[in-house]
């Protein structure tokens, strides 16, 4: 039996050195031993073993990535914005954002993740192809077309959603987990109702320069584009009741009204409950239950579908709830024990929100 999900991969995206500090901040000398910068290699070192070494190995498939060329990002990104990303690396890396780092070696990552993404969405485009997942770093939704933001630079998924509108997809839908608002997603394409957008993450209050989105439902998009951009804001500490809500009553309908040829899955692990980046209350469970409504969703729509890393910072916990994630997305039962789930569940109070979601963007046309 063939590989039920092909798995692309570029060793290069390692060698993106984001350094340590307090967070985002510099290197702190009140501290012995400081935190790694929470975007570092080891996550993704440990989601790619988790992957090879847990109990989807045998269903999964490996892929070499590439690099980008620096045409293809120029369908997303202007050619002064890759400059001056280019430069920072040549002349010894440095900060594009106040959260987001380069060092002198991160151009070659960068291209490592793009192109990466690209090379995966070329084998969903060819026939017969079964879904695909970029393993890349750093992540991408919080980088618009010229602004870097969030740890992200080149935005993957929206670089896919290029890609495949330029093979010959109608309606592409980008589907963002990501505990954080997939702000740059969002600033892509606003105004056009060939990719729809929808991102589900934790209420954040004001954001910095970098991210003048709110990521409220009030948010739905401009001109041809109203109503193709959803956001499900949802309160701090939301479990995975919200979560199983939020895509049965938001997603799930709203993908069935757009009937997209592709689904493109923004795949964070940053809303478990043992991420220092985020304060939801995700366990392996609930990943699952996102990955199998995504799977689900691409099965009634008959849409493809890639699945592209984001966020997810518990440099251990992050590689259960990515396998765990794919195991909904390949429809097995729970194959990996959660060794951390104990937390309740309190997610009553997001109904609320999700109601909103629901009155405000049943009335959009998507049809």
């Amino acid at each position: 039996m063939g590989a039920e999900l092909e798995v692309f991969w570029h060793e290069a995206v390692l060698e993106h050195d984001t350094g340590s500090g307090i967070w985002e901040a510099p290197e702190s000398t009140l501290v012995e031993v400081p935190e790694l910068h929470p975007e570092n290699a080891e996550r993704l070192r440990n989601m790619r073993s988790a992957l090879r070494h847990g109990p989807l190995s045998s269903r999964l498939g490996w892929r070499e990535g590439r690099l980008a060329e620096v045409d293809e990002l120029q369908t997303v990104h202007p050619p002064e914005y890759l400059t001056r990303v280019r430069e920072t690396c040549e002349t010894g890396g440095g900060r594009l954002s106040a959260t987001t780092v380069l060092s002198a070696g991160s151009w070659r990552p960068l291209l490592a993740a793009a192109g990466t993404t690209l090379a995966a969405v070329d084998l969903v485009t060819s026939s017969d192809a079964a879904p695909a997942f970029a393993l890349v770093r750093p992540p991408g939704h919080h980088a618009g077309p010229a602004v870097a933001d969030g740890y992200c630079v080149f935005n993957h998924v929206a670089l896919a959603a290029e890609r495949f509108r330029a093979a010959g997809a109608e309606r592409v839908a980008i589907v963002d987990w990501d505990v954080h608002h997939g702000n740059g997603t969002q600033s892509c394409f606003y105004e056009r109702d060939d990719v729809l957008t929808i991102s589900l993450h934790m209420r954040h209050g004001s954001w910095g320069p970098t991210h003048p989105e709110t990521g409220s439902t009030a948010e739905s998009g401009r001109g041809p584009g109203a109503g193709h951009n959803v956001n499900v804001e949802l309160p701090l500490g939301s479990g995975d009741g919200a979560y199983r809500e939020a895509f049965r009553r938001v997603v799930e309908p709203v993908l069935a009204r757009y009937r997209p040829d592709v689904v493109i899955g923004a795949c964070g692990q940053d809303a478990s409950a043992f991420d220092a980046n985020g304060r939801m209350s995700l366990s392996m469970d609930g990943f699952h239950s996102i990955g199998s409504s995504l799977g689900e969703s691409v099965e009634r729509t008959g849409a493809r579908l890639l699945l592209v890393q984001e966020g997810g910072y518990a440099r251990t916990y992050a590689a259960y709830c990515l396998h765990a994630t794919l195991e909904g997305v390949l429809g097995t039962e729970r194959l990996l024990a959660d060794p951390l789930a104990y937390l309740p569940d309190d997610s009553a109070h997001a109904s609320d929100d999700i109601d909103a979601v629901c009155a405000q963007h049943s009335a959009w046309d998507l049809e």
